[in-house]
């Protein structure tokens, strides 16, 4: 079933300003208006929150706005840059999201996520990072996913939540408490509904088409069909200029799974020539079925180092292509390398004493491409002394590190997500607790070591100041080796809560 991402940015104009001006910028909290002209009047053409916020509006007239709001800066609009970053930010979404993505004027981008959400950690995973990832860049966003692009367009922009996730087949439900201009229908349209007493689409639906379509024309019908799957709305995708990729069309479409593969595998190496051309390799790979009924199939693999193996590319394309449905038949095949990197040739191991090294990167992209590379990851250390940040996940062939953990104090070799609160039977305020109950069941001490002391880290927040920790390692009646800590020093109260917590559990 397709799915369909909407990505709505609704200071879009005004977020592309404030990048672009780096230091320059004007401060957030400054109400900020573009202006464009309305024949000779000069207009509000877009704001930002601050603006919004004051009871500005677009179109209304600029010398308004200036009364209305003292020390609003206002500055031209250029809808012509606005289209053209809006086209680099949708690149940015076929990069690093899905294969199949198009923007979205005046301010948004539609991205057709279906068979990839899984590799970003499920659906909800996925729009929240995309909107973090936004809104870190300093733009703000709101996303929606459903079956269709109507239904996720309105979602976006006029559901109650910033993230939300339309269920399968649920698309009508989701938009009849939507106002009528979530349709995606002309201001004049909207407006003619309106004055007939219309406000929600559940309005629309209870009234017959007929004299409707009569009144306001086909576009009003035609965007309901498309908001609940009646009628197909294709998506454009983009294809930057210097994307490296090679085309197929067939003169009689093509369906059964050893076909797709065969083109597929003329397809990689007629691939692998233009990636030895430009000196590069392969991370990301997409494989686009246009069909003959102008539904589009995609599949994306990626692989964890630069890669031009013939093999193993055609390997991992060929391990999804269940996933292709080809319907009545595919017309067209595309296949894109969406992200490449500088390749360098590896000289092969000619020595009679070592061992060559173990090449792994070939199962980690089978197991990446199944599981999603969230799920695959090593651990690495951290330069910190607190704990849960001494840890991070990095991904599966990324380079080795030099930091270590400190050798002096041994570390468990579980360490929980979260320390978890006990209950303590101990004398302040260096001595190791006589018993302790975790998850309902106590424990006696028999053997304990410490304290360690751990302060915190006061540069990342003024909490930590003068926070610290005290470590135990405890040994209790059944020979279980346990790692706890008392929040503060035992004496000071401003350093900790004097509570005791679980950390970790020795091996």
């Amino acid at each position: 079933m397709t799915r369909v991402v909407s990505l709505f940015l609704p200071t879009w104009p005004t977020d592309r300003i404030r990048r672009n001006s780096g230091d320059a910028s004007p401060p957030p909290d400054q109400p900020l208006v573009l202006v464009g002209r309305d024949r000779s009047r000069r207009i509000v053409q877009a704001l930002d929150a601050v603006a919004h916020g004051a009871g500005l509006r677009v179109g209304m007239p600029v010398a308004k706005a200036q009364v209305l709001v003292p020390g609003l800066l206002v500055l031209d609009g250029d809808p012509d840059a606005d289209a053209a970053a809006l086209e680099r930010l949708a690149v940015w979404a076929l990069q690093r999201y899905a294969p199949v993505v198009a923007s979205d004027p005046p301010d948004g981008i539609v991205i057709d996520t279906t068979g990839s959400d899984h590799l970003h950690g499920g659906e909800g995973a996925m729009l929240t990072e995309m909107v973090h990832r936004l809104s870190g860049s300093g733009i703000a966003a709101r996303a929606a996913v459903a079956n269709t692009w109507g239904a996720a367009h309105a979602a976006a922009r006029y559901a109650a939540e910033p993230i939300s996730v339309v269920e399968p087949g649920k698309s009508l439900a989701a938009i009849r408490p939507l106002p009528i201009a979530a349709l995606r229908l002309s201001s004049d349209t909207v407006a003619g509904l309106q004055v007939l007493g219309f406000r929600t689409i559940s309005d629309l639906f209870a009234q017959p088409r007929a004299p409707l379509t009569l009144r306001f024309g086909p576009e009003l019908g035609r965007r309901i069909d498309q908001a609940v799957g009646d009628v197909r709305e294709p998506i454009n995708a983009i294809r930057p200029p210097d994307m490296i990729d090679v085309r197929r069309a067939f003169a009689e479409p093509i369906g059964a799974a050893e076909t797709i593969a065969r083109y597929i595998g003329k397809l990689v190496v007629e691939l692998g020539k233009r990636l030895e051309e430009h000196g590069v390799g392969v991370r990301r790979l997409d494989l686009v079925c246009h069909r003959v009924d102008n539904r589009v199939q995609a599949i994306r693999v990626g692989t964890a180092l630069p890669v031009r193996d013939i093999k193993r590319l055609t390997r991992l394309l060929c391990d999804k292509i269940e996933t292709i449905e080809p319907g009545f038949g595919i017309e067209i095949i595309t296949l894109a390398a969406t992200a490449v990197e500088p390749f360098e040739q590896k000289q092969q191991a000619t020595s009679l004493i070592d061992d060559p090294v173990a090449d792994v990167s070939g199962l980690v992209d089978i197991l990446t491409n199944r599981v999603g590379e969230q799920r695959l990851f090593r651990v690495t250390s951290v330069a910190s002394d607190v704990p849960e940040r001494s840890v991070a996940r990095i991904p599966a062939m990324a380079p080795e590190t030099d930091a270590n953990w400190p050798g002096c104090w041994p570390r468990p070799s579980r360490l929980l997500a979260k320390p978890e609160a006990i209950d303590t039977v101990a004398l302040l305020p260096d001595h190791p607790p006589v018993s302790f109950t975790w998850r309902g069941i106590r424990r006696r001490v028999r053997r304990a070591d410490g304290p360690e002391r751990v302060f915190g880290e006061w540069w990342k927040r003024d909490a930590e100041l003068i926070a610290v920790r005290d470590y135990f390692q405890v040994e209790d009646d059944a020979g279980e080796r346990y790692w706890i800590f008392r929040s503060g020093d035992g004496e000071n109260a401003d350093t900790g809560s004097h509570r005791w917590f679980l950390h970790g559990i020795f091996g």
